[in-house]
């Protein structure tokens, strides 16, 4: 399913309306990705629904908030948790990435660990650091309070299986990249994403 699926992202409009959604932080309707992508509501809704199809999209029912047709369900659209790859010849770093993990929580190596991560996040330091970590695949955006929040976790299957010891390399490589100006890096996990937020430290909840 994996090949099937970043195929359906090789036509231009279809892959133009996947972007526009993954980088919601919110579920989108039909309408707000017709009028987002500047194309029409039928072919927006084929696109969406070819990309729930292929497993790149979740679709779900919801009641409309406001305006014309309120109270009656709308379908929105978000990004599929599911992991899509395609290695020639086979390869599972995941796998092998577990296996590390468990070892290193079996033998208690977590500082070990953490301070590897930071020297790691130190290597990658430098520069614009929200840029930093959008290289690094984490989408970081700024919500309401100005917040840099992370929209994704990189390593998010093995965060699954080892939430804390990958939640704290997160944040030990985070730190380390974001350095020692005016932010705050910490754990502040949200229901979706990087367990790890930046805030200003003029503006702390």
């Amino acid at each position: 399913m994996s090949l099937e699926a970043i195929a359906a992202l090789r036509e231009p409009v279809r892959r133009t309306v996947y972007e526009y959604v993954a980088a919601r932080a919110e579920p989108v309707s039909r309408n707000e990705v017709a009028e987002g992508v500047g194309i029409g509501r039928t072919l927006a809704a084929f696109h969406l629904d070819k990309l729930t199809d292929a497993g790149l999209l979740e679709a779900a029912n919801a009641p409309r908030a406001g305006g014309p047709g309120a109270g009656r369900p709308a379908k929105l659209y978000r990004r599929s948790a599911a992991e899509h790859t395609v290695t020639v010849p086979p390869r599972d770093y995941r796998l092998l990435a577990g296996v590390l993990a468990s070892a290193i929580e079996r033998v208690g190596a977590e500082p070990a660990a953490y301070a590897a991560a930071a020297a790691q996040g130190a290597k990658l330091a430098g520069g614009d650091a929200v840029g930093r970590l959008a290289a690094l695949g984490y989408e970081p955006y700024e919500d309401a309070d100005r917040t840099v929040r992370l929209r994704n976790c990189p390593f998010d299957a093995l965060a699954h299986s080892h939430p804390g010891l990958v939640c704290g390399l997160n944040l030990a490589m985070i730190e380390a990249v974001v350095g020692d100006g005016g932010q705050v890096v910490r754990l502040d996990p949200g229901p979706t994403g990087c367990c790890v937020a930046i805030h200003s430290k003029n503006n702390q909840r």
